[in-house]
């Protein structure tokens, strides 16, 4: 509690006690808190220290845990969370396996399933095929580290790549298996963000509590010729994960 001793709450400004104790916590564990493997003070100890209520703290602690900067462990703790990885996924139109490299992690593909289906309106409308046209569905579980990321379900029109669900698409580059052995030139791609809560399904898989955020992305990846040639939908670990936009001004 050494790094606490200059930190004082003042309960004269109309600032919540819970909030100045969260800013102080925040810059604890971001610049003070070096062992990851060791659980930031208890409740009990925060809330003696600074001669506030339980609930005030465990309103901090709370918050920093939803916004993924701690995580409880029952018996054990309040521990903080690994740094967050940065992804470029909504400016670079790049594969996940090369992405990861480039930030000095090992990627690795788990699938889950892979077939040929026909295609439902949603799918149709965003390859621009007729309904109940063949389309491959893809679904992996991407992971860094050994450590889960991603959950993500790929379509992609049959026709396009036929034989592709014989491909080992566990251990090499989907992206490269279309340019390299069809031919196609992915060019550009569209996303949507939206924020969702993860299902009992995705919870599983990503080794996260059911109702935790998840940052939820839906894509559709064009040929050079503007044809669409891939359409996924991927929910991301909001805990392991942060993206990043890159804006300019049209008039510049």
């Amino acid at each position: 509690m050494s790094l606490f001793q200059s930190k004082t709450l003042n309960k004269d400004i109309p600032i919540p006690l819970y909030y100045q104790l969260k800013e102080i916590l925040l810059e604890y564990i971001t610049k003070h808190h070096t062992d990851i493997d060791q659980p930031i003070p208890t409740e009990v100890e925060l809330s003696s220290h600074f001669n506030i209520s339980r609930p005030t703290v465990r309103q901090a602690i709370n918050e920093l845990v939803v916004e993924g900067y701690l995580y409880r462990v029952k018996g054990k703790g309040t521990f903080i969370s690994k740094p967050k990885i940065k992804q470029d996924f909504l400016q670079i139109l790049d594969s996940f396996n090369n992405e990861m490299q480039k930030k000095g992690l090992t990627p690795s593909t788990k699938i889950l399933s892979l077939k040929v289906i026909k295609s439902d309106e949603k799918v149709s409308e965003a390859l621009n095929l007729p309904i109940e046209s063949d389309v491959v569905q893809l679904r992996r579980l991407r992971f860094a580290n050994d450590e889960p990321i991603v959950v993500v379900v790929t379509y992609l029109p049959y026709e396009k790549c036929p034989g592709i669900i014989t491909k080992n698409l566990e251990n090499e580059s989907l992206y490269k298996i279309l340019e390299n052995e069809y031919g196609l030139t992915l060019a550009s791609a569209t996303r949507t963000l939206e924020s969702v809560l993860a299902g009992e399904y995705e919870a599983k898989l990503l080794q996260i509590e059911k109702g935790a955020p998840i940052q939820f992305f839906e894509s559709i990846t064009y040929l050079a010729d503007g044809t669409p040639i891939e359409y996924s939908l991927a929910k991301y670990r909001g805990d392991r994960n942060k993206f990043t936009f890159e804006l300019k001004r049209k008039d510049i």
